[in-house]
């Protein structure tokens, strides 16, 4: 079908439609995972990252094209996941900046808008690498600036964008030569093809998906849940859990608030929204503050012991929805009665289902009080959680390769940590960008620094040179240092039959992975390890730290420690449960 432009309402079908093509083939681009590994996630999070859009767009829908990408730049924003979401939340982000002042948008103006995006995005990374999702979407938006200027037909300025990102997509094994060696293209790219996909059905035939009759669905997730560990409540061991060691009066902001506020509805017609005021206001009497803002809506989070004032102070910009309010102190009441942890209430800030938060903390100091700093930590395990908890770390969220926590999460994490600096161990090359996205969002209300661990076994040795006395610079310098120093490696099984650096994999084998690179492929788990550690130990008398999986056998990790003290007995081996799924072992090799 013939358009000489697009609105909000076109968008907003084109957006519903790509995501549930996206949907409907996240298994696949999971598939392309460099990595013949169980837990290529790429699908996934781009899965998650656009369903949140989506749902944000559906339950605001508006004629305006403007409006609508802003709607949608919100939603991805708060529910990006992983690098290739980050990515693609930036990507409409700065579609969104370009499209904010218009109703519609010709093909010029459309082309323009994805031009914009991809400056963005590009923007957004420390590093950019060719041959990605940001190559897809560059050779996409230039060939759209370069055919707008020949058609006045959105339609068919789609077919030629999506035609072009097809071409890249196609082109990125020459660019990547990891891509090349296993015979994938980028996973990244294929995801954003898929959505295009779904941009270019609706324009050319006028169908939208059927996921736009109601909220989206969104797949469970394998293994593990993104939120923050939370373990089974052990009532042997009440008198030692964090919560009781908190009186219940101790508790100063104790309702527990959540709400929106409608600009275009209600309010003072000369009430100006100051956001840094609004902030001050609401600092007087609470803490655990987030204020997100646009033109047609405010959202907050504030823990209040005058819920009265915070409402009557919203209630000079707009129309208050979905209000929540809870009593911590009840909530503790119940606690301390039962026996277990604080069930939080519901987020009605999130846009897909989440797991519980709960602050792990000893106890939360007054506003007046804050503790000098705190920690975030990613992790996947209860073994490993209970390590990095037993380092101190405040928060620790569930993540890894199978499901990233999302900007929102960790937004919400640093919310409910009283402490001045807040440090943020990733621990996963694939959840750095999300932090940082979070970062950036709570900048200017939040000191935080997000430490670039890549691993666990980094952010284990991070958090060990962590010292409470020292100075932020001097904390950031030697934790760097620390990640910088570790040697990690994974031992994990193959899902397909591969060929990685003249490595040939057969699909079943168990595969070793040093510093992102597979290196040891065989038919038995322990001739595997041993193989792996052998690459990574240069001189044997380093420190060598092993954290068996959920899968582990306890014979296996027997003989594997009886061999290295064997072969490498100046080495010093330490043996933690880790818990992790996916993976047998976790190792770590530090001079």
């Amino acid at each position: 079908m013939s358009k000489r432009s697009i609105n909000g309402t076109d968008f907003t079908a084109m957006v519903l439609t790509g995501a549930e093509k996206l949907q409907q083939h996240a298994e696949h681009v999971n598939s392309l995972n460099v990595f013949p590994v169980p837990d290529g996630d790429t699908g996934t999070n781009m899965n998650l990252t656009m369903t949140a859009g989506a749902n944000e767009l559906k339950r605001n829908n508006t004629a305006s094209i403007g409006q609508s990408a802003g709607v949608l730049s919100k939603g991805l924003l708060m529910g990006a996941r992983g690098n290739s979401g980050v990515i693609l939340s930036q990507l409409f982000r700065g579609f969104s900046r370009y499209a904010a002042q218009h109703d519609e948008l010709n093909t010029q103006q459309f082309a323009a808008a994805l031009q914009t995006g991809v400056d963005t995005a590009y923007k957004a990374v420390v590093k950019p690498v060719e041959g990605t999702i940001l190559t897809v979407a560059k050779e996409a938006a230039r060939h759209a600036v370069y055919f707008a200027r020949r058609t006045n037909d959105v339609t068919e300025l789609m077919t030629e964008v999506l035609s072009k990102a097809k071409e890249a997509l196609a082109n990125t094994p020459e660019l990547l030569p990891v891509l090349k060696q296993v015979g994938v293209v980028d996973s990244g790219g294929q995801g954003l093809v898929y959505i295009y996909e779904g941009f270019h059905q609706h324009l050319t035939s006028g169908i939208t998906g059927i996921a736009a009759q109601g909220q989206a669905t969104i797949p469970a997730p394998v293994a593990v849940t993104a939120g923050l560990i939370k373990p089974e409540p052990n009532l042997a061991s009440v008198q030692t859990s964090a919560q009781s060691q908190l009186s219940t009066e101790d508790i100063e902001f104790l309702y527990d608030m959540e709400f929106f506020i409608n600009r275009q509805l209600g309010g003072s017609a000369r009430a100006i929204f100051d956001e840094d005021a609004f902030r001050k206001a609401l600092s007087v009497n609470g803490d655990s503050i987030i204020v997100i803002s646009d033109d047609e809506t405010i959202k907050v989070h504030v823990h209040s012991k005058a819920p009265g004032e915070v409402l009557n102070l919203a209630l000079l910009y707009g129309e208050i929805t979905q209000i929540h309010i809870l009593n911590m102190r009840e909530q503790h009441r119940d606690l301390l009665t039962a026996g277990m942890d604080i069930a939080p209430m519901p987020d009605v800030f999130a846009d897909i289902p989440k797991e519980e938060v709960s602050i792990q903390a000893p106890a939360v100091p007054p506003a007046d009080d804050l503790a000098p700093y705190g920690f975030i930590a990613v992790s996947s395990g209860a073994g490993i959680a209970d390590i990095f908890k037993s380092l101190g770390v405040d928060v620790v969220l569930a993540g890894g390769q199978t499901m990233n926590p999302s900007t929102e999460d960790f937004v919400n994490a640093i919310s409910s940590i009283s402490a001045k600096h807040v440090y943020i161990l990733p621990n996963n090359s694939n959840i750095v960008l999300a932090a940082q996205q979070a970062k950036e969002l709570l900048d200017g209300e939040r000191e935080i620094t997000v430490i670039p661990s890549k691993s666990i076994p980094q952010g284990i040795s991070a958090a060990f040179a962590f010292q409470e006395d020292d100075a932020v610079d001097s904390n950031t310098s030697n934790m760097l240092e620390a990640i910088a120093q570790v040697k990690s490696g994974q031992v994990t099984h193959a899902v397909r039959d591969t060929l990685y650096d003249e490595l040939e994999i057969k699909s079943g084998q168990f595969i070793g992975i040093s510093n992102s690179k597979i290196v040891a492929a065989a038919d038995d788990l322990l001739a595997t390890s041993q193989a792996l550690l052998t690459n990574m130990l240069e001189n044997g008398d380093e420190i060598v730290t092993i954290l068996s999986g959920e899968d582990a056998q306890e014979e296996i990790t027997e003989a594997l420690s009886e061999w290295i003290s064997s072969v490498y007995p100046n080495a010093e081996v330490e043996i933690h449960e880790g818990g992790q799924p996916l993976y047998y072992y976790l190792f770590s090799v530090e001079p």
